[in-house]
């Protein structure tokens, strides 16, 4: 049976609390994730920031603000005032159809991956999207 550990991806993105709402949508922008994983100075898990989170905390685009002002005030916003701290989370050995009916049921788009409250990985719609293709794959292989 496949477990969370066979599909998460690590090592993770992550920040801290006191990172910045401008930290969190560059690091987004520049990997190209939507998910950032908000950790302690030993890597413990304290909460998540989603792209939607940050979408929530800027200012509207009819505001007209350049960029340098808009970056200025994201600077000012440290994350442990936006961030989620009702995450739901999982551990290695969770089992991947548990994950993704926790996923689905919830309509979560990731779970951070946890070992004794430090964050080791996280599961997301896109890492079961890639499963998919693979056994998509597999099964037009054997045709």
């Amino acid at each position: 049976m496949l477990k969370v550990n066979d599909l998460m991806t690590s090592p993770v993105f992550s920040l801290k609390e006191r990172d910045s709402l401008h930290n969190a949508r560059e690091l987004m922008n520049l990997q190209r994730i939507r998910h950032i994983p908000i950790v302690t100075v030993d890597n413990g898990f304290t909460g998540l920031i989603t792209h939607r989170d940050i979408l929530s905390a800027t200012i509207s685009h009819l505001a007209e603000l350049d960029p340098e002002t808009q970056r200025e005030i994201d600077s000012g916003i440290p994350l442990h005032e936006i961030m989620r701290t009702d995450i739901t989370t999982i551990g290695l050995d969770t089992s991947l159809k548990e994950a993704a009916q926790i996923l689905l049921n919830h309509k979560y788009g990731c779970l951070p991956v946890v070992k004794n409250g430090e964050l080791v990985g996280i599961l997301t719609e896109a890492d079961f999207l890639r499963l998919t293709i693979q056994l998509m794959d597999s099964l037009e292989d054997e045709d």
